[in-house]
């Protein structure tokens, strides 16, 4: 298992290395242990260039996924998902706070790093055109409730260890876009749920697009990234019960059981993950073979809906009960 030290310095990179957008968790693994990162010391109040080295580390981070782990470190963009964050996490997890000159720091904490940026450095920042309703962003550790697994371990030994309780475990089976995996954490904090497992294709949960979908949910909800085989190890351990949501019309291939209050009463007692497929693919071959179906009944003429409006239904109906 490769958990992120999230209290381990880091170190800057290799600036002139090329970054992707598009990278997903299985791209990246034994990953290479980072030492150092510099942080604007005490004395710099104000960066005004673009082209500043801390500036094009921060770019990088919102850009590449695999350099994001290898750092340990996320840029969280827009004072209200770094409101949201802090609401639940220590304000510790913030390493570096840069705010939009001559607008009010988000947070009041006398102990932040602060340091103003100019407008064309947010810019460059939040890689977007217009900042207007963007006044911060943040420099922050990934949390230590996020863990990657590498692909010879199974996990048989420290399943136990990566949720609170498996009562209730959200599945993501290759979901690829950032605002579907960020709406669906978000969701399954709502509705109680007690964490998430990303399979193999699934996008980064620390993406710019997922963390602003998530509003800190990432922060919030423990993740595992990892295989089938170590999902079975948790499966086998807890006796999960397996469902995955899928369309009622599967060309007669597997039955699809209708989601009710019936069975939702029935599975009360019961340790659940619900695996859900992404909207291109649908659910990977060894997602159907291994889970029971089931659909949301529909009168409208529709085949299906958006997996993350599919999914908050799922997440609803069948969220943990107060016994």
């Amino acid at each position: 298992m490769t958990p992120y030290d999230t209290q381990s310095p880091l170190r800057m990179p290799t600036l002139s290395s090329s970054v992707s957008t598009t990278t997903n968790l299985s791209s990246f693994s034994n990953l290479p242990t980072q030492t150092k990162i510099i942080i604007p010391s005490s004395n710099v109040e104000k960066i005004t260039s673009p082209s500043n080295p801390f500036v094009k580390h921060c770019i990088k981070l919102r850009q590449s996924s695999s350099f994001r782990h290898s750092q340990a470190s996320v840029l969280v963009v827009g004072t209200t998902p770094i409101r949201e964050i802090t609401r639940f996490q220590d304000s510790s997890v913030i390493q570096c706070l840069l705010v939009l000159d001559g607008a009010e720091v988000p947070l009041d904490d006398s102990t932040l790093r602060i340091v103003r940026v100019s407008s064309m450095v947010m810019k460059k920042l939040c890689g977007v055109q217009s900042i207007d309703s963007i006044d911060a962003v943040a420099l922050m550790r990934i949390p230590n409730s996020f863990c990657y697994m590498d692909d010879d371990d199974h996990g048989e030994e420290n399943c136990r260890c990566w949720f609170p309780t498996p009562h209730r475990v959200l599945v993501l089976d290759g979901i690829q876009d950032p605002g579907n995996l960020g709406t669906l954490l978000r969701s399954a904090v709502a509705f109680r749920w007690s964490g998430a497992f990303l399979l193999p294709g699934c996008c980064d949960p620390f993406n710019d697009k997922a963390l602003r979908a998530s509003r800190g949910a990432s922060f919030q909800l423990p993740i595992v990234s990892g295989t089938w085989a170590q999902l079975e190890n948790l499966r086998n351990e807890f006796q999960m019960k397996m469902l995955a949501g899928h369309p009622e019309s599967n060309d007669g291939m597997k039955g699809c059981s209708l989601l009710s209050q019936q069975l939702a009463d029935s599975l009360v007692e019961k340790h659940v993950c619900l695996v859900l497929g992404s909207e291109g693919q649908g659910l990977s071959e060894q997602s159907e073979r291994a889970c029971e179906l089931i659909s949301i009944p529909m009168s409208g003429d529709f085949e299906s809906l958006n997996v993350s409006v599919a999914g908050g239904i799922l997440l609803f109906m069948l969220q943990p009960k107060i016994l």
